[in-house]
């Protein structure tokens, strides 16, 4: 049981290509990936203050709130919680990778 020799080799081999990237384009790949990582950064501080902020009012109603203490079990109200937080890290982390790209797109360090 495995991956195969072959298989893992050419799965290795993949990665390394015939062409050779100019110093300007790794510029440019290097930005990419610091942009991603911003973006990943700038998500995730954002999901978890959304985490936060909809776990306290969102357990709150469920003690206080008659109809959400029925109608609300642990299922919904991890729903409510997770879906808010994972809302907030995709917007979060595209808005930033964008604002980043268009930064770089922009700004010409040569010029």
């Amino acid at each position: 049981m495995g991956i195969p020799s072959e298989m893992r080799d050419a799965w290795i081999n993949r990665r390394k290509s015939l062409l050779i990237p100019s110093p300007y384009e790794e510029e440019k790949i290097a930005a990419s990936r610091r942009c991603t990582q911003e973006g990943v950064r700038a998500g995730t501080k954002a999901a978890a203050i959304a985490c936060v902020v909809t776990t306290v009012p969102t357990l709150l109603a469920v003690r206080m709130i008659p109809w959400a203490k029925h109608n609300l079990n642990y299922t919904a109200q991890a729903l409510i919680i997770s879906a808010a937080s994972i809302s907030t890290y995709f917007i979060t982390a595209d808005k930033t990778i964008l604002e980043c790209a268009r930064k770089n797109a922009q700004y010409d360090k040569s010029a």
